[in-house]
């Protein structure tokens, strides 16, 4: 008999047990389907069976939801009456108020849960926690301050408010919190700079920040976390100077060992400041040679005057100058190490800019000579040299080399480069049909970049060998590429332009308007690039270059020419009707970072 009773007891909690569950899965149905009548009725049943407070928040929000006031403030009286110390109950009347209107009564209600409260860290949270629950954030913010008062304690609930503000898009009072906790907890600098990033719209929010920055080390100029913050601020809307000028402050001031300020002169060369960045090294070296970034600073000081050189307009005594400092480095420091990459920029400028061919190659070789150089690094050279032998008429030493360092490194990206220069090679000679079965070789390699430029390559030869005549233009086009790789650029045009007055309605036009893109960015000629891909991008929507284009011309208003919303449009352009394009994920990227996502957490 006790065996039957229990198992009817089982049965009977098994029965219920299921239809709870089935009134919950309902009841969720109901809510989320904006059913909020049906939603009521079920969990206002699942509440009173369980007194489970989950179900209370969905019963009471689908009654504000159908603004049933009066129902829901009869019931939540008599649950503030019943459970007095339970304040949500009494947050949620209040909420009640506030939606019918009557904020009087509602204000009264929360600020009364605030000022009977205890001095106990934990019931400021919760208080807290509920109102924010019940969408009060301004009293939840209320209740954090009023906790930090009663218990004399500035950094309590840091995270909490600066959740609720960055929720809020409270971009001041985000600042101020963020400065106000920083100098106690330093390690909090990293999630600050890409949260106020995420934030932060323009121009002007990054004032906000700057007017608090100042104002705290006017106050507190020994607190460095705040010139560090500034500098970054600075950095954000690209004015590089005045980062520098902070940061050479701060340490004249710290005596630093100058890590931070090698680290920033990196960024202002990756971002083409490249006078600032000549700056920040030369201050550097005031340092002496005992500074433990002495060798790399003054080798970085040379390769930012090199790209200052190299990006705008140069003459042969600058140029000249510049490879005497590479050669003082080569002489004190030797080959190793930073010497080799300067040996490598010293051939460079000795083939292209000082068209010093024979120094350019025994540079090179005698780089190649040099013991305790890894594999990679010798590869590199060769490549080089290849290069070099290109340029010297020495086309058979050219594929030799590369040859060797693509059956070297034959899965590895150095090996596939090594092939695609020389099939570029045979482009140069006209031997369109080798060159191009070179590249179709290259199309499957897993370096993107490679395997995009052997496509680009492979369909530039066979959309323009449809006809005879075809070849005539092509070898034109190759020409003035081979002027490119020469650094002739003036030339690379005047063979360019050539190619419709020897050989009318080519199929080169898009091909050429790339090709004089490319020259004018390299000759800092930016207004004649963007004119120039501009019509490429309006005119031969079909063109192999379409997507390049658009990047291309996205990367120059976005990184040299300040016009981040019209970047913006065409990463965004390129997204969309470029979905397969290599510079796809690029885009994306950078189209997130300028609309403002925080791509750091």
């Amino acid at each position: 008999m006790k065996k039957l009773i229990f198992f009817l007891f089982l049965l009977v909690q098994t029965a219920f047990c299921c239809a709870q569950e089935m009134d919950e899965a309902l009841a969720y149905q109901f809510f989320q389907q904006g059913e909020f009548d049906k939603a009521a009725t079920l969990f206002e049943k699942l509440f009173n069976k369980t007194k489970n407070d989950n179900y209370f928040d969905f019963y009471f929000t689908s009654l504000v939801k159908i603004k049933k006031y009066k129902e829901a403030e009869v019931i939540l009286r008599k649950l503030v009456k019943d459970y007095p110390l339970k304040p949500q109950y009494a947050i949620a009347l209040g909420r009640v108020y506030q939606e019918n209107g009557r904020i009087e009564e509602s204000t009264k209600i929360y600020q009364q849960a605030i000022a009977n409260l205890p001095k106990d860290e934990n019931r400021y949270r919760d208080l807290a926690n509920n109102f924010y629950r019940f969408e009060a954030y301004d009293m939840a913010i209320s209740t954090f301050l009023q906790g930090r008062k009663a218990l004399n304690d500035e950094q309590l609930f840091t995270y909490e408010l600066l959740s609720i503000y960055r929720f809020k898009k409270d971009k001041p009072m985000l600042i101020q919190e963020y400065l106000n906790a920083l100098p106690g907890t330093p390690q909090l600098m990293s999630q600050a700079q890409n949260v106020l990033a995420s934030v932060f719209e323009d121009n002007k929010d990054y004032q906000l920040l700057q007017v608090a920055l100042l104002k705290k080390i006017q106050k507190d100029p020994q607190t460095e976390i705040y010139t560090d913050l500034l500098a970054w601020q600075y950095m954000q809307q690209q004015d590089y100077e005045m980062a520098l000028r902070q940061l050479i402050a701060q340490d004249k001031r710290t005596k630093g060992d100058g890590a931070n300020l090698f680290n920033a002169a990196s960024t202002f060369l990756a971002n083409r400041a490249y006078p600032t960045a000549i700056k920040a090294y030369e201050y550097l070296l005031t340092k002496g040679t005992e500074s433990e970034v002495y060798l790399q600073t003054r080798v970085e000081l040379v390769n930012a005057k090199y790209e200052l050189m190299i990006s705008g307009k140069y003459d042969a005594a600058s140029i000249q100058a510049l490879a005497n400092d590479y050669q003082a480095i080569l002489s004190q420091y030797g080959k190793n190490g930073q010497g080799f990459i300067a040996l490598r920029k010293l051939a460079y400028l000795q083939a292209y800019y000082l068209k010093d061919l024979k120094k350019a190659e025994a540079t090179l070789e005698d780089g190649l000579k040099v013991q305790g150089v890894g594999q990679l690094e010798l590869a590199q050279l060769k490549m080089d040299l290849g290069d070099i032998y290109i340029l010297t008429k020495q086309p058979w030493e050219a594929i030799l080399v590369y040859e060797q360092v693509a059956k070297q490194f034959e899965t590895q990206p150095i090996g596939n480069e090594a092939k695609y220069r020389s099939a570029k090679l045979s482009f140069y000679q006209g031997n369109f049909e080798f060159a191009k079965s070179q590249a179709d070789v290259l199309k499957a390699s897993t370096t993107q970049l490679i395997a995009n430029d052997a496509l680009n390559l492979s369909l530039l030869i066979s959309d323009n060998l449809q006809q005879k005549t075809d070849s005539l233009a092509l070898q034109q086009y190759a020409d003035a590429e081979m002027l490119q790789f020469m650094n002739n650029q003036a030339q690379a045009l005047v063979k360019l332009d050539s190619i419709d007055l020897l050989y009318p309605n080519n199929s080169l036009a898009d091909d050429i308007l790339m090709a004089k893109a490319k020259i004018y960015i390299k000759t800092s000629e930016l207004n004649k690039a963007v004119t120039v891909l501009q019509t490429l991008i309006a005119t031969h929507k079909e063109s192999i270059w379409i997507d390049d284009a658009l990047f291309t011309l996205a990367d120059l208003y976005e990184k040299r020419l300040n016009n981040p919303d019209e970047a913006k449009k065409l990463y965004q352009q390129l997204m969309n009707d470029f979905p397969g394009s290599m510079f796809n994920a690029e885009a994306r990227k950078r189209f997130r970072n300028i609309r403002g996502d925080n791509l750091g957490t």
